[in-house]
């Protein structure tokens, strides 16, 4: 059959077109869907080591005047490596290695003797000009090849808030803190690898869709976290861990508006530059996120104002008290087991009365108490954006009992995290309303796309005259009953109250001599910009709260009206 031109070029095309597309086919298959297969193989042929230089984003503190302060870099080096099949005389290279670089001349010569193996790394972290001279002794099996790390500058700085970058197995990403919670901005896609082609490129896009995984939007992060401020919050707490000899001391700054951190630190904590050092995991958790706590006489503010919102109290109303109160077959004390007699709620803050809040509490019933609790957030995660935060523990309140509210309206049996007090007792100071913490105060996005993280109301518990009168009754609390009214400052209202809880043994029972001490205050009382929550386990200087945390947080209030320039409000 003698076929014209046209169909033999249609014919050709047609050929070619189903060539191309096996092609095409065949390098979908080898390049993306067996390319980590191929990959491996290939790896177990190099001799040198490709680039081991990754990409990550950066993160920053943001200055009082807005300005950016490094938090998480990378820095760029070389990593010194050997092929030992080609060295010839392995005590002269290190001879001359060791005049630029401190390197271990035992260790170097047992890798050098390994003749079957083509790669082996002696030193990282190497700077651009020793890595110059090295090139230039023209050793033979001798290479640098460039390198790139994770870098803190403030080295233990909001150590718990940033976490670190390490492997997970044989995954390299974000570990603990905001570097594992922000690692879809922070990664980064490799687009140098050597390996990387056209149809890898493409068809690897394809494949990426297929599989529906999240590439994140890369970029940088920006924090609400000022660093004057968070260096001298963790000043403080360290100050307390020695002073107090205490297993862990706790603290944050939150201005109690708008959620935004302006510190969070707890002692002891880590170097993130040097993770690999510590064996003990617990000091790379957040505590003021992920531990709970029962959390003593800070919490009658709370049900305090929980009875004001009521309208069943006020700050004048009165009640007799014995020192004691029986519930349920339970004899519940004040701290000191000693009666005032007639006394109002006024003082019953002032002298922090356990069988007062037990009063306030009745005085609404338990039901509508639990629910108040609720509403203020406990037993539910606070949505910082924080990695494993956990809720507080309150199921106990689910019995009905009254011995369980009773005893929740002075802050036991019911354990609650340091950022979910922290939010609740934010609602004393705001006007009434929960809202939501939060610790990165904008997302910088590659192509420009800045995300800027909004306040948010989540809820009103409180009314505005509520939030009004607890703070009128704090700031008398702080002004004439701590330390005896020594420590008020002329002109400044502030708001504030001490908590001290026995802290619970291994088999449940509260044991004797060790206590969970807190420490919350407002200020200005009445129109707040900080509110700073302290808390200190297993002092074994002082008994109360009042002892182990006053001074740290007086010192803190001082600095921060000196420091943002702070009026005078009265």
């Amino acid at each position: 059959m003698n076929l014209d031109t046209g169909s033999r070029i249609k014919i050709t095309h047609a050929i070619l077109f189903v060539f191309g597309a096996l092609l095409i086919a065949r390098l979908f298959s080898l390049q993306v869907l067996s390319g980590d297969y191929y990959n491996e193989l290939a790896d177990k042929q190099y001799i040198e080591k490709p680039n081991s230089a990754f990409k990550r984003g950066n993160i920053y503190f943001k200055k009082k005047d807005g300005g950016l302060i490094s938090a998480a870099v990378l820095k760029e080096g070389f990593v010194l490596a050997i092929n030992p099949k080609l060295i010839k005389d392995a005590d002269g290279a290190y001879e001359k290695l060791s005049q630029i670089i401190d390197i271990d001349e035992r260790d170097f010569l047992a890798r050098a003797s390994k003749k079957n193996d083509p790669y082996e790394e002696i030193a990282h972290k190497i700077g651009n000009e020793d890595a110059k001279k090295i090139k230039q002794l023209g050793i033979s099996g001798v290479n640098v090849y460039p390198e790139s790390w994770r870098f803190y500058p403030g080295k233990n700085l909001a150590s718990k808030v940033l976490g670190f970058v390490g492997y997970k197995g044989d995954k390299f990403s974000g570990r603990y803190g905001l570097e594992r919670y922000y690692e879809n901005i922070l990664k980064r896609s490799d687009k140098n690898n050597i390996n990387i082609n056209f149809f890898a490129e493409i068809l690897g896009n394809i494949k990426r869709g297929i599989f529906n995984e999240d590439n994140g939007q890369e970029g940088d992060i920006i924090l609400t976290v000022e660093p004057l401020a968070q260096s001298f919050l963790e000043n403080a707490l360290k100050e307390v861990l020695e002073i107090q000899e205490a297993k862990l001391v706790g603290g944050l700054i939150i201005n109690p508006k708008t959620g935004a951190i302006l510190a969070m630190s707890a002692k002891p904590d880590f170097n993130p530059n040097f993770y690999g050092q510590f064996s003990d995991l617990s000091l790379f958790l957040n505590p003021s996120v992920e531990g709970v706590y029962e959390m003593g006489s800070t919490m009658k503010a709370l049900t305090i104002a929980a009875a004001l919102n009521e309208g069943k109290i006020s700050s004048g109303t009165e009640y007799y008290d014995n020192g004691f109160v029986e519930i349920e077959g339970r004899r519940i004390e004040n701290y000191d087991g000693k009666g005032r007699g007639k006394v109002d709620m006024q003082t019953v803050l002032n002298k922090s009365l356990n069988t007062g809040a037990v009063f306030a509490m009745q005085s609404i019933g338990g039901k509508k108490f639990r629910e108040y609790l609720m509403n203020y957030g406990f037993g539910s995660k606070t949505g910082i954006d924080l990695p494993d935060e956990i809720s507080g523990l309150v199921s106990n309140l689910d019995s009905g009992r009254e011995i369980e509210y009773a005893t929740a309206s002075f802050g036991h049996g019911i354990a609650i995290t340091p950022i979910e007090m922290a939010t609740a007792l934010s609602s004393l100071a705001n006007g009434g309303n929960i809202i939501r913490p939060y610790i990165v105060d904008e997302i910088k996005i590659k192509n420009n796309r800045n995300i800027k993280i909004q306040p948010e109301i989540l809820r009103r518990v409180l009314k505005e005259e509520t939030s009004e009168e607890i703070s009128r009754m704090l700031s008398e609390v702080f002004d004439k009953a701590l330390l005896g009214g020594t420590v008020k400052i002329d002109r400044y209202s502030i708001a504030a109250k001490t908590g001290t809880a026995e802290l619970l043994g291994k088999d449940g029972e509260y044991e004797e001599g060790r206590y969970f001490h807190s420490f919350f205050g407002y200020f200005p009382a009445f129109d707040a910009k900080f509110l700073i929550f302290l808390y200190v386990i297993d002092p074994l200087k002082d008994q109360y709260a009042s002892g182990t945390l006053t001074a740290p947080f007086m010192n803190i209030v001082k600095f921060l009206i000196n420091y943002y320039e702070i009026q005078p409000d009265s």
